[in-house]
């Protein structure tokens, strides 16, 4: 794009000069749809005005001329041109105007329309939001950027919203009207933003020099008065110097591409502001950058300038040889002629460049990244697509074509523009590169969807999310109490798919919870793997709420049978080997603890039964049950024949780490030394716990929990047993659940020792199907 010093435009189409400039490179097909939309459109747009107060003739032809210097299409010249008309081609009335519209100029300007009025809305919104203190942050600006992208299926449609917006800010500028501050803010940081990250520098220096002038005025205005000379004399300078290194090398037989720009005011205000330097330690205030064939060619070229200019000391970087952490590399020296002028320049090859423009190391990143630097992780989705489109506008350069041709008549991707290996969109599998609107890469790209709060602030969501994923991404409790949502001000079903640049209201009851209907993937109301969670958990929370009060209930009637009525509750587990008695009542309600338990917490141990017990047991099986015979095999230090149990919660076993806690009334309760609820009990009476430590265990077998998780299928329970048979391992217990094609199976068997276990386990990850065994 050329460089030119913006002129007031008359306000009227009648302008021969203007028409030829627009169609200039256009055929004839192109200049006749662009003549005929400005006989149509003159009619309507005389003596209207756009929101800004902009006669609306003005607006159009300023924009016209803007997107004719980037040598767009017909149809987006056309799309630009309707765009100025200040009425909603929606609207009910302005039915006839759509028919004709279309009838004339075909679905695909409609549809550049269309987009582009979307982009107006949300630039008002956002503007709206600012100016009453919504959406300052940082990242609320970012989340705006990727709205306005993803809201472009094609990028004809971002190019029109720049051109607008900058024939705006020029407008402001020739009238020298007061601009609003709201918007000269969000072309700073959104629109230029925009240009910067699509290569479009031209629009992006523009674009923030006027911003810069009306948020700035003095600050702006001393930078100008200290410039030498106006832009198109600094220009001037650039293109002598480029001639003047072109030639010189050809003249060593370096074929080079060497380009030049002026630094802009509000680049030069940046550097002096983020280095803290004076406007007389800058040294580079003109910048030219030279593209050769190879890392020798870079270190030649270097050579003849600092030959033929003063380099300035201490102001080299040989990036080449030490790449920045990014990956950039690239020479660079700033250098000093012969009448006191200094310039930078920039020396890297194709590749090099390339890297600069579309890897990890693109201009944009190391500059808005902030104090993180080259450190900016690799590659969304969204920045393949700003990567993706950025390309296409260089192949469009190259290769002369406008970014609306049909894909079936463009020709192969450059080799010089092809995507890097690491920006996927689209594959150089690819047979031809489509325009910007390709249907297939816009799709691939569609992973992620923006919407817009009441206040608008802008939320990123899964494509396919709903109302429902809308509300729990904003705060789980309103996810909850969702009953209802307004997208554009119209009531919704709660499943239906939100699209880029809506506005969702949630309505909420006051109290509540989520539907189970939500967590049905066939119903569609939820897209977010986090908001299912959340309801999940909901319902995990309500499901264990109901087995605590209904396990409480149970084990307050047995201690009404017992006629233990006054008891400590909390007491009562922790004698059972309980952290707590929510986990007594748990227990009691999955049946996994009888409730005739309950009463030996209230008897003295009978050493002697015991002892007799155990000898009978003993005479029946060469193998004993610690649990059946009471016959842990544990020592507690210090301490003879003082009874000993295996807590149930752990379900300790030689040689595990084991500790001990005395209880009341039931003697020494035996758990693994991670065991989370001997933790607990630690920590509130850490005084009865006490050192014990496995003794002669002989043949005593002591029963494990062992979560399995596998997928279903036939046969998979008798493969188990099998095993568990063949291993001469008893099953004491065994539990399962199959939920989504996957069987969760709990064993409690009995083993000898870590070692049997062990080999157990290692038997069972054997198995076909099994995805994991764990002991619990």
């Amino acid at each position: 794009m050329k460089t030119t010093e913006p002129e007031f435009i008359p306000d009227s189409f009648q302008d021969d000069a203007w028409m030829s400039a627009v169609c200039a490179g256009l055929d004839d097909a192109g200049c006749d749809m662009v003549q005929r939309a400005v006989a149509w459109c003159d009619p309507i747009l005389q003596g209207a005005t756009i929101a800004t107060g902009e006669p609306s003739i003005h607006h159009a032809k300023g924009m016209l001329q803007i997107l004719a210097l980037l040598q767009l299409d017909a149809p987006t010249l056309v799309a630009a041109l309707v765009l100025a008309i200040p009425i909603d081609l929606e609207e009910e009335s302005a039915r006839d105007q759509k028919n004709e519209l279309i009838a004339l100029f075909g679905l695909e300007t409609f549809s550049l329309i269309n987009g582009s009025r979307a982009l107006l809305r949300i630039g008002a919104i956002a503007r709206n939001a600012s100016s009453q203190g919504h959406n300052e942050s940082s990242g609320q600006r970012e989340m705006l950027r990727k709205m306005l992208l993803a809201m472009a299926s094609d990028l004809r449609i971002v190019l029109i919203r720049l051109a607008s917006r900058l024939q705006t800010l020029r407008w402001y500028a020739e009238t020298k009207l007061p601009c609003p501050i709201e918007l000269a803010e969000e072309t700073r940081d959104v629109y230029a933003s925009l240009a910067n990250r699509l290569g479009i520098w031209q629009i992006k220096w523009e674009m923030e020099d006027l911003s810069f002038r009306f948020l700035s005025p003095d600050i702006y205005k001393d930078i100008a008065r200290k410039l030498e000379g106006k832009r198109i004399e600094r220009e001037a300078r650039i293109q002598s110097l480029t001639d003047d290194i072109a030639g010189s090398l050809a003249d060593m037989g370096i074929e080079a591409d060497v380009s030049g720009r002026a630094k802009h005011i509000y680049s030069i205000y940046n550097k002096m502001r983020n280095k803290r330097l004076t406007f007389d330690q800058l040294y580079d205030l003109l910048a030219i950058r030279i593209i050769v064939a190879n890392e020798r060619d870079c270190y030649a070229t270097l050579s003849l300038l600092q030959a033929r200019w003063t380099p300035v000391m201490n102001e080299f970087d040989d990036y080449i040889a030490r790449p920045k952490p990014n990956g950039y590399r690239s020479l660079h020296t700033v250098l000093k002629t012969a009448d006191g002028h200094t310039f930078e320049a920039q020396i890297r090859t194709r590749k090099m460049h390339e890297f600069a423009e579309y890897g990890m190391a693109a201009h944009w990143r190391y500059k808005e990244a902030g104090a993180r630097g080259g450190e900016v992780a690799a590659v969304s989705m969204y920045d393949r697509q700003v990567s993706w489109m950025r390309q296409l506008l260089a192949w469009r350069k190259e290769v002369g074509l406008p970014a609306g041709d049909s894909p079936d008549s463009a020709p192969p991707t450059p080799a010089a523009v092809q995507p890097p290996a690491h920006a996927s969109e689209p594959s150089t599998a690819e047979p031809k590169a489509g325009p910007p609107g390709h249907e297939r890469n816009q799709k691939k790209a569609a992973e992620r969807i923006y919407v817009l709060t009441p206040q608008a602030r802008v939320i990123e969501l899964p494509e396919g999310a709903t109302p429902v994923d809308f509300a729990y991404h904003l705060h789980t409790d309103l996810g909850h109490r969702c009953r209802g949502a307004r997208v554009d001000g119209q009531m919704v079903a709660l499943n239906t798919k939100l699209l880029n640049g809506q506005t969702v209201e949630i309505i909420a009851a006051k109290s509540g919870g989520p539907s189970r209907d939500w967590i049905n993937t066939q119903l569609g109301y939820l897209a977010s793997p986090r908001a299912r969670a959340k309801v999940r958990l909901w319902f995990n929370a309500i499901e264990l709420q109901k087995r605590i009060t209904a396990g409480q209930d149970l084990v307050e009637k047995e201690l009404a049978r017992l006629g233990k009525t006054a008891v400590n509750l909390e007491q009562l587990a922790e004698r059972l080997g309980f952290a707590n008695s929510d986990d007594l009542y748990v227990a009691v309600a999955k049946d996994e603890f009888s409730l005739r338990q309950i009463a030996t917490a209230f008897q003295e141990p009978d050493p002697d039964a015991g002892t007799a017990h155990d000898t009978i047991v003993a005479r029946e099986s060469g193998a004993q049950s610690a649990v059946k015979t009471g016959k842990s095999g544990v020592l507690v230090v210090g301490v003879d024949s003082l009874l000993t149990q295996l807590a149930r919660c752990c379900h300790p076993a030689p040689p595990d780490p084991i500790c001990g806690f005395v209880t009341r009334g039931r003697g020494v309760s035996i758990h693994r030394s991670d065991c989370p609820s001997f933790a607990v009990m630690k920590t509130k009476s850490p005084e009865r716990v006490i050192d014990v430590a496995w003794g002669d265990t002989g043949e005593t077998v002591y029963p494990v929990n062992i979560a399995i998780h596998s997928q279903d299928r036939n046969g998979l329970l008798r493969d188990l047993t099998e095993l568990f048979s063949r291993m001469k391992l008893n099953v004491v217990g065994v539990n399962t659940q199959s939920k989504a094609s996957i069987a969760h199976l709990h064993f409690t068997v009995e083993v000898r020792d870590g070692e049997q276990l062990r080999k157990a386990m290692n038997a069972i990850l054997d198995i076909p199907g099994i995805i994991s065994a764990v002991r619990c």
